[in-house]
């Protein structure tokens, strides 16, 4: 069975990934969700309420909280979802720890929240579960809305691709959407044509990819994003696939300002796959 881990804090950029993934597990044979909340323990106040001297119930409000999206969720699509709460000092050790355990598939998670300081703490969480290097994480826009998943878009730099590109992670992703694979490599060096070299690594990538629909593309220009971005809506892509490196595409996308938009604003979900 594949197993999506979708975490929530209840912010609507949160529910909009768990609608998101929802319709996603819908699509896939044979999958189910764990929809999954963190939550800390409540500080006795000095009045000393009920809800401080009751150990377990901040985790029955969180549940029923998750009872309640997971309804509103199955209105949408049938699937399979499990609401799972835990209480943690640590989201991303917590997450990590479930993910392993489950041995998820991928997780499926929002950008951004409902307020500036959700969409600094959901942005983090995102991008450092990324750095966890566990499974792969898709990042849904906070305007993402499920349309299928029939082009993917895959950016490699093409270089080395047997070393370079996760290709068991790679298929994971592949194999829950079975779609055409674009594969982009956007390069400002090369000028009349693509060299041996390259052309060397594409046929090393054509095999590693032989069991999927699959069409290459060099595109020369200086500006990786404004190239995938173009690419995106040209060729109608659903999902864009990417292996995170330093200085990379991912880390650019949400650390510069310029592309800042790209990402809270774009409806194109993101994947980071990993080894």
């Amino acid at each position: 069975m594949h197993t999506i881990i979708v975490p929530t804090d209840f912010s609507d950029t949160s529910k909009n990934a768990a609608r998101f993934a929802v319709q996603v597990a819908a699509q896939v044979s044979d999958a189910q969700i764990l929809l999954y909340n963190v939550f800390r323990r409540v500080i006795p106040g000095s009045d000393g309420s009920p809800l401080a001297d009751e150990p377990n119930a901040r985790k029955t409000i969180v549940l029923a909280a998750l009872e309640n999206m997971k309804a509103d969720l199955l209105a949408l699509a049938t699937t399979t979802i499990t609401c799972i709460a835990e209480e943690d000092s640590s989201f991303l050790d917590s997450l990590e720890r479930l993910v392993r355990y489950q041995k998820a598939d991928i997780i499926i998670m929002g950008i951004t929240g409902s307020t500036k300081l959700e969409q600094i703490f959901m942005g983090s969480n995102a991008l450092n579960m990324i750095d966890r290097n566990v499974c792969p994480v898709m990042v849904v826009p906070p305007d993402a809305s499920f349309k299928g998943v029939k082009n993917v878009l895959f950016a490699t730099d093409m270089q080395d691709v047997e070393k370079s590109i996760p290709i068991k992670p790679l298929q994971t992703v592949l194999n829950l959407f079975r779609p055409t694979v674009h594969v982009v490599n956007v390069d400002s060096d090369h000028y009349v044509e693509v060299t041996q070299e390259y052309k060397s690594e594409r046929a090393k990538l054509e095999e590693m990819l032989k069991d999927y629909k699959r069409e290459f593309y060099f595109i020369r220009m200086f500006d990786f994003i404004e190239a995938i971005n173009q690419f995106t809506h040209d060729k109608n892509i659903d999902v864009i696939i990417t292996v995170p490196h330093k200085n990379s595409f991912l880390s650019s996308l949400f650390k510069t300002s310029h592309t800042k938009k790209l990402a809270y604003h774009s409806s194109v979900p993101l994947v980071a796959i990993h080894e």
